[in-house]
């Protein structure tokens, strides 16, 4: 069992960064791929960003440029550069394992872009 603590979400200016952070409770989290996944009011929960345990990556088209998502997995923690934001990037965001969101879902952060 994998618990997930999202962080670090608030409300920004259009162009403006933030850095989202996913602390597991786990060692487990060491060996599975991971990502962040976010859901906008109204609209179904969408793939943003994985990572593989080897550190391969992939991003939805809309964040690719924008968004780096890395992972430190001493610590159990992932984490969600967002730079260049616009205000579609408003969502709550979570993080899961990837491709296959097997884990239960945290609280998530949420994320405002304004302008």
């Amino acid at each position: 069992q994998v618990q997930q603590v999202e962080s670090g979400g608030g409300l920004v200016q259009a162009g403006g960064s933030l850095r989202l952070s996913c602390a597991a409770s786990t060692s487990f989290f060491r060996i599975a791929g991971m990502g962040w996944f976010r859901q906008a009011p109204g609209k179904q929960r969408e793939s943003v960003a994985t990572i593989t345990v080897g550190g391969s990556t992939n991003y939805a088209d809309s964040v690719k440029g924008r968004f780096t998502i890395s992972r430190d997995n001493p610590k159990n923690t992932l984490y969600l550069q967002m730079n260049s934001l616009k205000p579609e990037d408003t969502a709550v965001y979570y993080c899961n394992a990837a491709p296959y969101a097997i884990y239960s879902w945290g609280q998530g952060t949420q994320v405002t872009v304004s302008s």
